[in-house]
């Protein structure tokens, strides 16, 4: 491969998220994305889009340390944040608190929802205008 057909040598497959109970994360964005579970194995599951594309995957780090957000001084930092694009960004956000989200206190947009998994991860809500 050459990438001149934009695809270049690499191809991102999967995102994987740490976590302290992978499946139950699995289950809070299966629910959230309507995703269907993929592979499952002990702290392992993978999610697939029903179009393909990129997978979420969720592995088992017993070390695991919840993320502060925003980035704070001596805290464990976000190594990385999913944005999700929503019709409505109310009932979206509204959907992900219902699923065990929680909203995250520092907003720095207003027209973008910052959102933490039941693992901590933050997430985005945001509109296309």
């Amino acid at each position: 491969m050459d990438g001149s057909d934009g695809g270049g040598p690499f191809r991102l497959t999967t995102v994987t998220l740490s976590a302290p109970d992978p499946p139950a994360l699995a289950d809070f964005y299966q629910a959230l994305l309507g995703w269907t579970r993929g592979e499952q194995e002990p702290g392992w599951v993978t999610l697939r889009a029903p179009g393909g594309g990129v997978r979420l995957a969720f592995h088992l780090d017993p070390g695991y340390v919840r993320p502060s957000w925003p980035t704070r001084p001596g805290h464990q930092q976000m190594m990385i944040h999913l944005d999700l694009q929503v019709d409505d960004l109310s009932a979206a956000t509204a959907r992900a608190v219902q699923l065990g989200a929680r909203v995250a206190d520092y907003q720095p947009q207003d027209d973008v929802r910052v959102c933490l998994d039941p693992a901590g991860h933050p997430f985005c809500l945001w509109v296309q205008t």
